[in-house]
């Protein structure tokens, strides 16, 4: 029992160390690089890490964060988008749709990717990929209530936070991999 309880401790050390590992910029472009390949949009993610000041200057999980943080203020234009539609639509199926759609966008930017960055924060990655995963279920909520209203006037701003959910998700999926190896190692070092 004492034995497992060190182990713990020491994992928990080594996880907090990594994290908080600073990069330099050749280190910080690579490790973008390297991150942003095992994504399904390669040119979306490191067109917006590189071009985030704060990105080069951060580790494995602030990357994850600023994606968050990006798919965050996405989420919160395309809300106020939505609201503005609202009041300019005359036509009431197509406000029935658009207030769906923003019933849907104010608990994922109010709860859900707040919850998420917190989450990651935390080390806590399984949380914050749920998180993001309920987000994605959310925008495709919204884009099923237009199929039969006619032409979505989200289309491309859903798209967009589609396509950022889906790398913020390889990327912590990425968090996870590398947190479970790293356990996995623990454990057969731990069992010699």
């Amino acid at each position: 029992m004492r034995k497992t309880i060190i182990i713990v401790s020491s994992f928990a050390i080594h996880i907090i160390l990594l994290a908080s590992i600073p990069f330099t910029s050749s280190q910080s472009n690579d490790l973008i690089d390297q991150i942003c390949k095992k994504t399904p949009f390669y040119d979306l993610c490191s067109s917006i890490l590189n071009s985030n000041p704060l990105a080069p200057k951060t580790d494995f999980k602030g990357v994850a964060l600023v994606m968050v943080n990006n798919i965050l203020t996405n989420a919160s234009d395309t809300l106020n988008y939505i609201e503005s539609l609202i009041k300019k639509t005359t036509d009431r199926e197509m406000e029935k749709a658009l207030a769906f759609c923003a019933e849907s966008y104010i608990p994922v930017v109010k709860y859900t990717l707040p919850q998420a960055a917190d989450a990651i924060n935390q080390n806590r990655f399984g949380f914050a990929s749920y998180c993001i995963s309920d987000a994605v279920k959310e925008v495709n909520s919204c884009n099923k209530k237009f199929s039969g209203v006619g032409m979505s006037p989200l289309g491309d701003r859903n798209g967009i936070v589609q396509k950022l959910v889906d790398v913020a998700s390889a990327i912590i999926k990425q968090l996870l991999k590398g947190l479970i190896c790293y356990l996995l190692n623990l454990t057969s070092f731990s069992l010699v």
